[in-house]
């Protein structure tokens, strides 16, 4: 259930985490996680992707920022558990069109590696040590389960876009402009899911 917040709160309150926490490093990329979260964002807006997807790819990653076990904590072998505390927090603040994708993003990316053959092979290092601090693999049961999430699908495209926003090249607009053009709307129930 979503927290009544205002729209100028929410949007100090993700401008703080992202231009206060978001400077560390992203991966292996040589990019920080501003730009992987901008990028991200740049991307569902490309695919003309609804205001909730939109913020959902742009959040995407917040359990990265709001968690205190260090900036890498998969080389020590410890999963942050970024998706749930990401989707904890989005929950809060909007509705299940935003705060599911983020919750189901990890998920996805067992999925597509489980049944889509070379995705995997595509991941990045550090991508794959933490796909196999995730769980890895899914079985068909799980694989099963995860289709039935009603957000399965739009979790599906965020994971895709997730792969794509790595280009350290990339210029993208402001947090600010994104957030203007889809935070109000991403806090309304919207009737299509993606």
């Amino acid at each position: 259930m979503t927290k009544l917040v205002s729209l100028e709160a929410l949007h100090a309150e993700i401008r703080d985490i992202y231009l206060g926490n978001a400077q560390r490093p992203y991966g292996l990329y040589g990019i920080n996680q501003l730009q992987h979260a901008l990028q991200s964002a740049a991307h569902a807006e490309a695919q003309a992707l609804s205001s909730a997807l939109v913020i959902a790819c742009l959040l995407h990653d917040v359990g990265h920022m709001i968690h205190d076990l260090g900036e890498a904590p998969a080389e020590d072998g410890v999963d942050d558990l970024h998706e749930a505390l990401g989707a904890e927090w989005a929950a809060k603040r909007f509705p299940l069109a935003v705060s599911d994708p983020i919750r189901l993003h990890v998920a996805a990316k067992r999925y597509l590696c489980s049944v889509e053959p070379g995705y995997e092979d595509g991941l990045s290092k550090d991508s794959r040590i933490s796909l196999a601090l995730q769980g890895g693999l899914m079985d068909s049961a799980e694989q099963l389960a995860f289709l039935h999430e009603p957000f399965a699908d739009q979790a599906i495209a965020l994971r895709r876009i997730d792969e794509l926003a790595k280009d350290k090249h990339a210029v993208t607009d402001s947090l600010d402009a994104f957030l203007d053009r889809h935070l109000a709307a991403s806090l309304t129930i919207e009737t299509t899911l993606a």
